[in-house]
């Protein structure tokens, strides 16, 4: 199957953007896709299509698809991921173009970084603003909303690049939106948590 370059933008953005919010999941669905003959992964790619990496990737999608839905324990696998899912989306951006494409490998890994950065940032402060509710529903309403998204993403990428792209920049804009206003809530809380006042007073007037 031929790829032009669009296209293959397109995939490895996908792959770094979806692999900050479900990463195992990334790795599995394109994996199967490639196994099952759906569709030709980039010889960068093929790896995930063994059947030792499925079995792992869907190991791992497995615990990650409940750990995801208990609040605290959520936060907790956001935390320890953070150290995977940026490289991993990075790389799993590069493979897209190979080693015979160094420079728009370079470009991949740099663009699929920065996407899994800040989508992972974007879910991780999401779902601990949501922990602050005593109610167990927003939180499993949000991570089946990730598990959504993340193979319709994967989806529109191979068939319709232009609309990924298109989906992907109010996406990427939404989520820094959520960074900015979560973030500004979760350190007024921890402030009153801590018994501090919102603005500091000044003790020389």
């Amino acid at each position: 199957m031929s790829l032009d370059t669009p296209q293959l933008l397109a995939i490895a953005a996908a792959l770094g953007w979806a692999s900050g919010l479900r990463l195992y999941a990334v790795v599995f669905l394109t994996g199967m896709a490639g196994f099952m003959g759906w569709t030709g992964l980039p010889e960068g790619l093929e790896l995930l299509q063994h059947p030792a990496m499925l079995a792992a990737s869907g190991t791992m999608l497995f615990i990650e698809f409940f750990a995801d839905k208990i609040p605290g324990v959520d936060t907790l696998w956001d935390l320890v991921h953070t150290v995977v899912r940026i490289p991993a989306g990075a790389a799993l951006a590069a493979s897209v173009f190979g080693a015979d494409q160094a420079t728009w490998a370079m470009v991949a890994a740099l663009m699929g970084g920065t996407l899994a950065a800040t989508s992972h940032v974007s879910k991780a402060t999401t779902r601990a603003a949501l922990n602050t509710s005593p109610e167990p529903f927003s939180n499993i309403g949000m991570s089946l909303l990730g598990d959504g998204i993340v193979p319709a993403a994967l989806w529109l990428s191979w068939a319709h690049p232009m609309a990924f792209f298109a989906a992907l920049a109010v996406a990427v804009v939404l989520m820094v939106a959520l960074i900015v206003v979560l973030s500004q809530f979760l350190r007024m809380l921890v402030r009153r948590v801590r018994g501090r006042p919102s603005e500091p007073e000044n003790r020389y007037v």
